[in-house]
């Protein structure tokens, strides 16, 4: 079980094991797990999904409707030891969170140690900038919650157009340096400071991005791997 601290763990895929490093960081050995599918309109898959899941590990899940009938928040979120967020539309799932005053209850959330995770829309959301398609046409850098300094792309080995796009919208001026995760890895910050990375797939990697002469650079990060088939 952890200390007291303030914990964002970005996770590049669904996955087992970067689920057991994700709750091995939190504060109580049977966490209680708040599931946010905000970004996909509470969607009844993405919620199954996540219960088929954490079921089956030692936790206690829930999740939290912005669709249906919401339950008092602060109390609400305050009360567990992990808040998840999924992925879907990244810009539509702030400006409901926005609206409710998620937004406060989050960064009281994180200060008081209960961990923030989650994937794609979920990973880029704490973030100052994040890379998204919400947008049907193209890729853009939207403003996210800015507990993170800097931006995050996810998706970067999946997608093939997230490199390119990533990388003009930092020569542009669009986006700021940031935080390129391929989809088998997991970047584990501690305050605002990057602690860890972790990798559910071998190979996989996460890279600082950023603009140098008028040329964009990666610098790939040490990864380590988790175990292939945890118990």
């Amino acid at each position: 079980m952890a200390e007291k601290k303030s914990q964002i763990i970005l996770l590049g895929e669904f996955a087992l094991s970067q689920h057991l490093y994700m709750l091995r960081q939190a504060r109580s050995a049977t966490p209680r797990v708040a599931f946010l599918a905000t970004a996909s309109g509470d969607s009844d898959a993405h919620i199954a999904g996540f219960y088929s899941a954490f079921s089956k590990l030692d936790c206690h899940p829930s999740h939290l409707p912005f669709f249906k009938r919401t339950p008092e928040l602060r109390q609400y979120i305050l009360e567990q030891d992990v808040i998840y967020v999924g992925g879907g539309n990244t810009k539509s799932m702030l400006a409901v969170w926005r609206d409710w005053g998620l937004s406060d209850i989050l960064r009281e959330a994180w200060q008081q140690g209960i961990v923030l995770t989650g994937t794609s829309a979920g990973a880029i959301c704490w973030f100052e900038q994040g890379i998204t398609d919400s947008y049907s046409e193209r890729l853009a850098a939207i403003p996210c919650l800015g507990f993170l300094p800097g931006s995050c792309c996810p998706h970067y080995d999946s997608e093939p157009e997230r490199r390119p796009s990533y990388h003009d919208l930092i020569l542009k001026g669009e986006s700021s340096a940031g935080l390129a995760v391929e989809d088998g890895v997991a970047v584990h910050f501690v305050e605002r400071t990057m602690h860890t990375v972790v990798a559910s797939k071998p190979g996989a990697k996460a890279y600082r991005v950023h603009a140098t002469k008028g040329a964009v650079k990666e610098e790939a990060l040490l990864v380590r791997n988790l175990e292939a088939n945890p118990v």
